[in-house]
This record gives structure tokens, C-alpha cells and sequence, in this order.
């Protein structure tokens, strides 16, 4: 299905019938990716007294209760409520869902110990771009990410310079196939996260860091539509599903 769309002022002709999905979907399973030290989720059918709720049991209907957290299992889109006392809902601050975007692919340098992303890689790779979202792709950039078990792995990571260079150019939603902007263990720091959301200042309410997505080799770096897809929890971050539609010319 072919659509134009006006966004701002300019028209952009995209396929519907052609979507690029970027999530992770979640499983029951040790080989769903995983970070920040817990187990893996868990989806099991109900049990009532002699009665499980599984049709395979002998029950009429499936009926599972799934257990998961939303920043270890899978992609997942948070927003400022991630790092703030006060209760803010991912699901009451995203109320747009489409936006343009890039995408780029970065190779981490090396800096000691660590592997980074750095402010000058994001200038190189951005340039004088407007866009409302950039997507970010690693590498190397395997099908094990789908599956990684991150803890404990010093995974790269933005610098906050970096992550201020975004904000300078106006980037409100930011897509990453790793399980944070920020090292691993940093002591609670957080730079990047509190860089990104200005937490110091004018906090952007409305942006949102979606982490553990995974941007098929097939996908080629450049401008396209996302559509940025969230279950309607009411809690700091949501499972979600952002989908990329190229751009026809």
C-alpha cells in the first residue's frame, strides 16, 4: 500500500505493505537477550486448584501469565520517568508515534578498557541532517545480538558528549541495538541517560530512548520513516515495536 505523507512541510511517499521491524520479541527462554543480572521471563500457563489453563492440559483456551522486566528482556521504549523520583508514564509523554529518521551504523573505538561512541563518529555519520529519531546499528553487527546475555560484558557505550551532540541537533528519539546509552557500571552516573533527557535543565518530557532493538545488515544506513510502536503501559518504559518504512523517491 503506497501513502504519501505530509510531515512538516514537506511530502514523503513510503509502502505500508513493506515494513523493516527492528524489535526483539520476547520469549520464554535462556536464549532470550538478557541484561542487568535476572533471570530469564517467564510465560506459563495459569493454574487454579486441579485446572491449567492450557489447552494442551486439556483446558478449552490458553490463558498465560508472563513474567518479564521490560529494560532486560527485549526491545523496549523508556522515557525521563526511567531516572526521576516523580512517576512519569512512557505511555501519557509519547503521544506521536511517526517520525523521520536516520539510520546509521557505528563501529565503537577502543578507549582503554572500554568501547565508545563517540561525539565526532555521530557528526561524521549525521552531518547536517534534520531528524526527529536516529537509529543507531554496531558493529560488528551479528545475529547473536538477538540472543546476547549482556551482563557482565562491558557492552560500548555513548559518551555524554556524544549524547549532547544529539540533543544540539534535535533529536528526540534515539534507537539503540545495546542495552543502554551508558557503560555497564558507571556508579549510578547515568551521563548519557541524564545528557539525553536534560535532567539538569529543561527536561525534554516527550523523548524517549528505545534500547535492545536489532537492525537487520539488509537494512542500508539513511532516511526513513519509524514507526515507533509501544504497548500502553503505565510505567517509565513499555515493550514496543518500532517499524522503518523507506522512503520512495
Amino acid at each position: 500500500m503506497i501513502t504519501t505523507i505530509q510531515y512538516k512541510s514537506k511530502k514523503y511517499t513510503i509502502d505500508l505493505s513493506q515494513p523493516l521491524d527492528i524489535s526483539i520479541p520476547l520469549k520464554a527462554s535462556k536464549s532470550n537477550v538478557n541484561a542487568w543480572y535476572i533471570d530469564e521471563p517467564k510465560i506459563e500457563p495459569v493454574v487454579l486448584n486441579d485446572w491449567t489453563a492450557s489447552v494442551k492440559e486439556g483446558a478449552s483456551i490458553n490463558f498465560n501469565t508472563i513474567q518479564f522486566n521490560p529494560h532486560a528482556h527485549g526491545t523496549h521504549t523508556e522515557c525521563v520517568g526511567h531516572i526521576t523520583e516523580k512517576v512519569h508514564s512512557i505511555n501519557k509523554h509519547l503521544k506521536q508515534f511517526f517520525f523521520l529518521a536516520e539510520v546509521i551504523t557505528v563501529a565503537p573505538e577502543s578507549e582503554g578498557d572500554d568501547f565508545i561512541i563517540s561525539k565526532k563518529q555521530l557528526q561524521f555519520a549525521i552531518g547536517n541532517k534534520k531528524r526527529e529519531a536516529l537509529v543507531v546499528r554496531t558493529i560488528p553487527n551479528l545475529k547473536e545480538k538477538k540472543s546476547k546475555q549482556y551482563s557482565n560484558t562491558n557492552w560500548p557505550y555513548f559518551t555524554k558528549e556524544a549524547i549532547e551532540l544529539l540533543v544540539k541537533k534535535g533529536i528526540k528519539h534515539l534507537l539503540i541495538d545495546l542495552p543502554s546509552p551508558d557503560r555497564e557500571k558507571d556508579e549510578g552516573a547515568l551521563a548519557g541517560h541524564k545528557a539525553f533527557w536534560q535532567l539538569d535543565g529543561d527536561i525534554r518530557y516527550d523523548a524517549t530512548i528505545t534500547e535492545f532493538i536489532y537492525v537487520s545488515n539488509k537494512i542500508e544506513d539513511g532516511t526513513y520513516f519509524v514507526n515507533l510502536q509501544i504497548a500502553p503501559f503505565e510505567n517509565d518504559a513499555t515493550p514496543s515495536k518500532p517499524i522503518l518504512y523507506k522512503i520512495i523517491p
